[in-house]
C-alpha cells in the first residue's frame, strides 16, 4: 500500500484534515473510471437489443471482464447521479437533488481519499453539478472540464484553471480521450494513478463524430411494446422500424398513471418530443451514431493500456450516469423509475482481478462505485458513504447478505414539471413506485412476468400485503437514511451553502 501523499496544483485541494483508514496488505492498483451520459443499459452490441448495433470495444470489456447485469442508479438524472458516484451517497444525503442545485462545499469526493493515499488523480470531461461551472474541483491533480452540458463540436475546456478554445470542428469525445492519454503518458510512473473520464455523449442533442454520420441511417428501429400503450386516436405513428407484437402481452390500460398519459404530448413525450424539434426515427439514429464515439474512446483507452503494458493490472470501469427511454410508455428521456430509466450499463475489466466472461447478477448501485474503488486502492470505506463495495462480486465471490432491494428517488424539477416526484423500491422480482405530490395511482409490477412494466398490479387484492410491505420498506429506507425531508435549495445561491455544512 502506498502511504505517501503528494501535493497537487494550487487549486481545489479539499479539506486538509481529511483522514482515512488503510486496508492492510493491499496493493494499490491503477484505476480508470469511464462515465457516459444517458447510455441505456441494453444499447450495446452484445446484448442483442438493437439488431445491427456494433460496439466492439464495449463488447470486448464484457467478454474479457465482468458485466453487471443488474446495475442501477438511485436517481436517474445527471447531477444527482454524478454526485452519488463521487460521494457514495444518496441524493437526499448529498443534497444535489436536481441539475440546478449547488453542491455543498462540505461534500467529500472519493478521489480526495485517493490523493491522500498516494494516488495521482485526474478528471476529464463533464462535471455538471455544484452550479455546473468548469472550475477545478477538489480531489484532482489534473483537471479538464467544461461548463454545463458543453458542446459536441469546438468545445471550450478549462484545463487546470485556464480556458482553452478548440476549433476546426474538434469533437469533444475525441478531445477528452486525447487529454486522458496525454496525461497518462506524462504521469509519474512511480505512483499509482486514477483517471475519471467523464463524457458528454450520449446526451441530447445528439451529434455524432463526422466519421460516424450516416453509419446507421438504414437501421431498422425497434419500437418498444409499450410505445403506443398510452396513445390516443390522434397519436403519431412511426413506420421506419419494427414493433413487438403487443398482443403477446397483458396490458392494464386502466391503471396507467395520468401523469404518464399526459407526458406523451410534451417535451419528454414521443408525440411532441423536444417540442417538435426532432422526430423519433431521426432521434433514434442520431443516438446510435453518437454512441459510436464512446465505443471508440473505450477502444483507444484499452489499446493504450495494452501498448504500455498496463492492461492486465489496471482496473477499467465503464458506466452510464443514468438510463434513457426510447418510447417506452410513450416517453423519452429519464427521471422516472421505469427500468429503462434507472438501469445502466456497468462493465469492468482487469485480467489480474476478473475472470473473463464474469456475469454479476446481484443488484448494484451508483453509490457502490466510490466504496469499490476505494477498497481496490486500499482505503476503508468512510462512514458517510452509503454504498457497498462490489469488488467481491466482480471477482466471482458470493457475498452473504447482499442487498435484496434497491431504492430510487427523483425530485420534481421546475424546468420539467411533467414528471412528479418519484420514489421506488425494486427487488429481484417486484417493483413498487410511489408518486408523491400529485393525486395519481401508484404502481406495482411483477418484473419476472412483466419485464416491460405493462400491467400495473396495484389493485390486485391478493397483492395488497406485498404492496404494503414494499411501501413500508421504502419509508423505512427514507427514515433510516434521513431522507424524510426533501433538501430544497435556492438554485445557484451560494449564500445558503452554510445551511448544509455538517448536517448531511
Amino acid at each position: 500500500m502506498f502511504l505517501y501523499c503528494f501535493s497537487c496544483a494550487g487549486f481545489a485541494q479539499g479539506p486538509q484534515n481529511l483522514s482515512f483508514e488503510s486496508i492492510p496488505g493491499t496493493k494499490a492498483r491503477n484505476i480508470i473510471f469511464i462515465l457516459s451520459d444517458d447510455h441505456r443499459y441494453d444499447f450495446m452490441g452484445f446484448t442483442g437489443k438493437v439488431p445491427g448495433l456494433k460496439t466492439p470495444n464495449l463488447d470486448r470489456m464484457a467478454n474479457e471482464g465482468a458485466h453487471f447485469q443488474n446495475a442501477f442508479v438511485s436517481t436517474a438524472l445527471c447531477s444527482p447521479s454524478r454526485a452519488s458516484i463521487l460521494t457514495g451517497q444518496y441524493a437526499h444525503t448529498h443534497t444535489v437533488v436536481d441539475n440546478q442545485a449547488s453542491a455543498p462545499s462540505s461534500l467529500i469526493y472519493f478521489p480526495q481519499y485517493l490523493q491522500k493515499a498516494g494516488y495521482q488523480t485526474s478528471f476529464f470531461g463533464k462535471w455538471h453539478m455544484g452550479g455546473g461551472g468548469a472550475d477545478p474541483r477538489p480531489g484532482f491533480n489534473r483537471w479538464a472540464s467544461f461548463a454545463g452540458q458543453g458542446d459536441y463540436y469546438n468545445p471550450k475546456i478549462n484545463i487546470d484553471g485556464k480556458m482553452t478554445n478548440y476549433t476546426d470542428s474538434t469533437y469533444v469525445t475525441d478531445v477528452l480521450t486525447d487529454l486522458t492519454l496525454q496525461w497518462l503518458d506524462k504521469r509519474d510512473k512511480n505512483k499509482p494513478f486514477f483517471v475519471y473520464l467523464s463524457h458528454k455523449a450520449v446526451h441530447a442533442d445528439f451529434y455524432p463524430a463526422k466519421r460516424d454520420k450516416g453509419k446507421y441511417k438504414n437501421i431498422r428501429i425497434q419500437y418498444p411494446v409499450s410505445m403506443f400503450s398510452t396513445a390516443g386516436k390522434d397519436s403519431k405513428r412511426f413506420n421506419r422500424g419494427d414493433q413487438a407484437d403487443s398482443s403477446a402481452y397483458l396490458f392494464n390500460y386502466k391503471d396507467i398513471p395520468q401523469w404518464v398519459r399526459a407526458q406523451r404530448y410534451s417535451w419528454h413525450g414521443v408525440d411532441f418530443m423536444y417540442h417538435g424539434q426532432t422526430d423519433f426515427d431521426k432521434f433514434y439514429v442520431d443516438y446510435l451514431e453518437t454512441l459510436m464515439g464512446i465505443d471508440h474512446s473505450v477502444g483507444r483507452v484499452l489499446d493504450y493500456l495494452k501498448t504500455n503494458g498496463l492492461d492486465k493490472e489496471t482496473l477499467i470501469i465503464y458506466m452510464g450516469d443514468n438510463g434513457f427511454s426510447f418510447g417506452e410508455h410513450g416517453l423519452i428521456d429519464k427521471r422516472h423509475a421505469y427500468e429503462e430509466s434507472m438501469r445502466v450499463p456497468l462493465l469492468a475489466r482487469s485480467p489480474a482481478l476478473i475472470k473473463a466472461g464474469t456475469k454479476v447478477k446481484e443488484m448494484v448501485l451508483n453509490v457502490d462505485i466510490a466504496p469499490s474503488i476505494l477498497e481496490l486502492a486500499g482505503v476503508k470505506m468512510p462512514n458517510q458513504m452509503q454504498g457497498t463495495s462490489f469488488l467481491p462480486l466482480m471477482q466471482g465471490n458470493t457475498v452473504q447478505n447482499w442487498r435484496k432491494e434497491v431504492f430510487y428517488e427523483y425530485y420534481w424539477e421546475n424546468p420539467f414539471p411533467q414528471t412528479p416526484t418519484q420514489y421506488a423500491v425494486r427487488t429481484d422480482r417486484y417493483k413498487f413506485i410511489r408518486t408523491q405530490g400529485v393525486w395519481d395511482i401508484n404502481q406495482l409490477y411483477d418484473l419476472q412476468q412483466d419485464p416491460y412494466e405493462l400491467n400495473n398490479l396495484i389493485r390486485k387484492p391478493e397483492l395488497q400485503d406485498l404492496a404494503k410491505d414494499l411501501n413500508k420498506k421504502l419509508w423505512d429506507w427514507l427514515s433510516d437514511t434521513q431522507g424524510l425531508f426533501i433538501p430544497l435549495k435556492p438554485n445557484g445561491d451560494k449564500k445558503f451553502d452554510h445551511v448544509y455544512k455538517g448536517t448531511w
